[in-house]
């Protein structure tokens, strides 16, 4: 190929000829009318262009500072000389590169970068004047706190790898910067401590980012499902943020970030099981406080999962274990519901998620009054129109409500997938199908690793010195080291405490009495012994068939008549036996408690 041709696909090198190079790009961009070529001459007679994209560059400081300068400013000699004089005499940008090749000249172009050519040189000089249109740093829209800071990622990588830095003032931080897909060519940044994150995963972590041959990278959501460990699991291994703080701290603790262009979520990998149920505001509220609200995380993440299943799998295989007054309840609720419990709970969870989704999508004013209609309207009248019952609206709403504590969007969406599978062994196998597959569960979580580091660590394999911060959370003073399995070059993170390391003698013996009050106020309840006298006592509760009549049977002894001296009825049996037959055991239930 001839100097100052190019084909059509970019390959060649930049002539000397400035016409040749300007028909180049020209015809490489297609005649594009975004594609802006300023012709002029320099005040030596040398013809020179800058070439740009409109809408890509800063405007104004294209035409006060590089034009005006490079039209009154004297440079002298010819080629190769001029092109110095020109970049070191004239110029005034401070990042300014040289290319020779016609590839790396339409990167720099679409990148939002102005290219100067000049008539004799072989190469050309790319200006850094990017300035297209961002999106001003906000508050978080999908993780706000109510203290804390206030800022989010945008668009913009430089902005976002400034915001870390803001933050993490230590010349150990690296930001490594990498091009992917073959026609978006987007921006993506590596950001990790040198000398505390483990050099084995920042490794792993450049070979699967080189290894995404694809056209085009949009979001950090595309980068997520080329680099994680397993494909065909529900559970997230990467971590995503829009939050700088928590990020940083992510770094911090000697994991990678990975930033990309276009998108305000970051990615931080590895990412445990135990990280999306923590959340910024875990370390700016004091460590109590805050591991009450973590507990209260993953009670409920337990209600989310189970709490549809169970109620099918009581109330459909397991009534025996329900209140005698409490499955009477039930029993007259669902007398006139005309579906089994797990259709019922399978349209009200559907109707749910429909909600939700369209709650999302619809305009934020018009989607907050779509979801006061679903719940309040549409609900009640389910329930009077005798679809549902009204128990089963208070289960899927406070299934909802706890879906919405967990404080990762992928877990939670996780979390929200896996109940219907849960309702599903409910209404099969009862109880039984509960249990077996919650040790499915587990065992496919103990299988899982995120960049080579185990899911559930640090619970399988149990790491005692990572515990501080799973469950419950200690104090700041007392979080001395980073975690073993993702950073291990620099474990420490602060000095030992001085005093008051351990809990005193005066402490233990606190907590151990609180604890035996709580315990015997537990155990003693409210009762006094009148109310004591008027229950009883259940010795064997049984449901029988026959024929298409069931029969419910219970023996009850009566607490008065053998605590008592003198019997209100002398000659009586203290223990009972109560009988119900009905052709259904709900109806049964219902006279039985009559």
């Amino acid at each position: 190929m001839n100097s100052g041709t190019t084909a059509a696909d970019g390959d060649g090198r930049i002539g000397p000829s400035l016409r040749r190079n300007l028909e180049a790009i020209r015809s490489a961009m297609g005649g594009s009318q975004d594609v802006i070529f300023r012709e002029f001459a320099l005040q030596g007679g040398t013809e020179a262009a800058l070439v740009y994209i409109d809408g890509l560059i800063n405007s104004q400081l294209l035409h006060d500072s590089i034009l005006e300068s490079l039209l009154n400013g004297g440079a002298s000699g010819a080629g190769p000389s001029l092109l110095d004089s020109v970049v070191k005499e004239i110029l005034v940008a401070g990042d300014i590169g040289r290319t020779s090749e016609l590839s790396v000249l339409y990167d720099n172009l679409l990148s939002g970068d102005a290219v100067l050519l000049l008539d004799g040189c072989e190469e050309a000089v790319r200006i850094g004047v990017s300035g297209a249109e961002d999106r001003n740093v906000t508050e978080p829209v999908s993780q706000s706190v109510t203290r804390g800071p206030m800022e989010a990622f945008n668009e913009n990588l430089r902005t976002n790898s400034a915001l870390i830095r803001k933050r993490i003032k230590d010349t150990r931080l690296r930001v490594e910067s990498l091009h992917i897909g073959r026609v978006t060519k987007t921006n993506v940044a590596l950001v990790y401590l040198s000398g505390i994150a483990n050099d084995k995963i920042v490794e792993e972590v450049r070979i699967r980012l080189n290894r995404i041959d694809i056209d085009g990278i949009l979001e950090s959501g595309n980068i997520e499902e080329w680099i994680e460990d397993r494909t065909y699991t529900p559970f997230p291994t990467v971590y995503n943020s829009e939050r700088p703080d928590t990020i940083a701290a992510g770094v911090l603790e000697g994991r990678v970030a990975i930033l990309v262009d276009g998108t305000p979520f970051v990615l931080l990998v590895p990412a445990l099981f135990v990280h999306f149920f923590q959340a910024a505001e875990d370390y700016t509220q004091r460590f109590d406080i805050s591991s009450l609200i973590r507990t209260i995380r993953y009670l409920s993440l337990v209600i989310t999962l189970l709490a549809p299943a169970l109620y099918i799998a009581v109330t459909t295989f397991h009534q025996e274990m329900l209140p005698t007054n409490l499955l009477i309840n039930l029993a007259a609720q669902r007398e006139g519901v005309p579906f089994p419990a797990f259709i019922e709970a399978l349209l009200m969870e559907i109707t749910y998620e429909i909600l939700r989704e369209a709650g999302v999508r619809m305009p934020r004013t018009v989607g907050q009054a779509v979801s006061i209609v679903g719940t309040l309207v549409i609900g009640q009248a389910a329930v009077q129109a005798g679809i549902v019952s009204a128990v089963m609206v208070i289960i899927v709403s406070i299934t909802a409500i706890a879906s919405y504590v967990i404080p990762s969007g992928s877990m939670s969406i996780t979390v929200r997938m896996l109940r219907f599978l849960f309702m599903g062994l409910a209404a099969s196998f009862g109880l039984y199908g509960i249990l077996i597959g919650l040790i499915t569960l587990a065992l496919h979580v103990s299988g899982l690793r995120s960049f080579g580091i185990p899911y559930m660590a640090p619970w399988a394999p149990i790491i005692p010195e990572d515990l501080k911060d799973t469950l419950f959370r200690l104090p700041i003073r007392k979080m001395t080291t980073r975690p073993r399995l993702i950073s291990q070059n620099n474990i420490r993170r602060q000095s030992l405490e001085e005093g008051g390391g351990t809990m005193t003698r005066f402490g233990r013996t606190g907590a151990t009495v609180a604890a035996l009050l709580l315990m015997a106020a537990l155990l003693a309840g409210c009762w006094n012994r009148r109310e004591l006298n008027s229950l009883g006592i259940a010795l064997g509760f049984g449901i029988d068939k026959f024929g298409d009549r069931y029969r419910i049977s219970a023996q009850v002894v009566d607490p008065g008549e053998v605590a008592s001296s003198r019997p209100t009825t002398p000659g009586r049996s203290p223990v009972v036996l109560y009988k119900a037959e009905a052709p259904t055991v709900f109806e049964a239930l219902r006279i039985f408690g009559s």
